[in-house]
């Protein structure tokens, strides 16, 4: 059974019992929560120029990690997280304390979560979170599409389709990605992910079902962004990733009863993709060592 530690003083949730960098699948059924009913809510400019400055803005506050003599992953600064980490617990707190944070005609939702996986290296960690093919499996049951679009030497580009059901109801998103990948060093890599397109699939299973226009929909989700900081240290690797999503705002009406299920929803997404993706790499390093000698492992580009 899992137990959750809270601080009123610090909002980090603690969750034990339980064992991106694509994370951006399960950070987008943050918001596929919201009432299917919801009438249309387009995407406003004012709204995409509030995302574009808080982008930058969190671009900005990563890079301080990447200068020398400051700490590449922020749980540093507290050493009993990292303590946790080492004890098989996940670390999911909001990036700021008045998440979801409100923006002209829509809300942000910024999150972060942290992981440590024993044994591991960042190769074992890349062999998995650049097989985009095997998503839907690796993200069951929400991820049901995923394809690699282009493969480079430093940034991927792959398109997923991503379903939420909930009373008989299914909503999608349908959007491509692109990750970029920096190696700072053997021990240490920086990864930014973001959503280059995003669109609702109306009627989602039905034989009407169809794509509609960009930024037009419900307001669901219309960006996602994520930062993500892999440091091999201490016999394993720590996984630290910061995961953004832009949607349509809660009616002012609503959102004393609204905002406590979506911020609910978001930590529950981050802590169950972590999770995911920690128990396929773990798949991944018991099938390579079980066929080793027969097949080489997949370490050169990352080293």
């Amino acid at each position: 059974m899992r137990t959750i530690e809270t601080n009123e003083n610090n909002p980090a949730i603690t969750l034990r019992g339980k064992g991106p960098l694509q994370v951006l699948a399960a950070v987008a059924l943050v918001m596929l929560s919201w009432p299917t009913g919801a009438g249309a809510a387009d995407l406003k400019p004012e709204t995409l120029q509030a995302w574009d400055a808080y982008l930058q803005a969190a671009k900005a506050r990563n890079q301080k990690h990447l200068a020398d003599g400051a700490s590449f992953l922020s749980i540093d600064a507290d050493p009993a997280i990292a303590a946790k980490l080492h004890q098989g617990e996940i670390v999911v707190s909001p990036a700021k304390p008045n998440v979801p944070i409100k923006v002209p005609s829509g809300l942000i939702h910024d999150w972060v979560g942290a992981i440590f996986i024993p044994n591991a290296s960042i190769a074992d960690v890349m062999r998995v979170v650049r097989d985009y093919g095997r998503y839907p499996a690796i993200y069951h049951p929400n991820v049901v599409g995923s394809k690699p679009i282009e493969m480079g030497e430093s940034e991927d580009r792959f398109s997923m389709v991503i379903m939420n059901k909930s009373f008989f109801a299914k909503s999608a998103l349908d959007s491509d990605y692109r990750s970029t990948r920096v190696r700072v060093d053997d021990q240490h890599w920086y990864i930014t992910s973001e959503t280059t397109r995003v669109q609702e699939v109306a009627d989602y299973g039905a034989a009407s079902q169809h794509l509609l226009p960009e930024d037009q929909g419900k307001g669901i989700i219309w960006k996602l962004s994520s930062f993500a900081r892999l440091e091999e240290r201490d016999g394993g690797v720590y996984i630290e990733l910061e995961a953004m999503v832009l949607s349509r705002d809660i009616p002012a009406a609503l959102r004393w009863i609204v905002d406590p299920i979506v911020r609910r929803v978001s930590r529950n997404s981050l802590e169950t993709s972590l999770q995911q993706t920690a128990d396929a790499i773990r798949t991944s390093m018991t099938t390579m060592t079980r066929h080793r000698g027969l097949i080489p492992a997949a370490t050169s580009s990352f080293r």
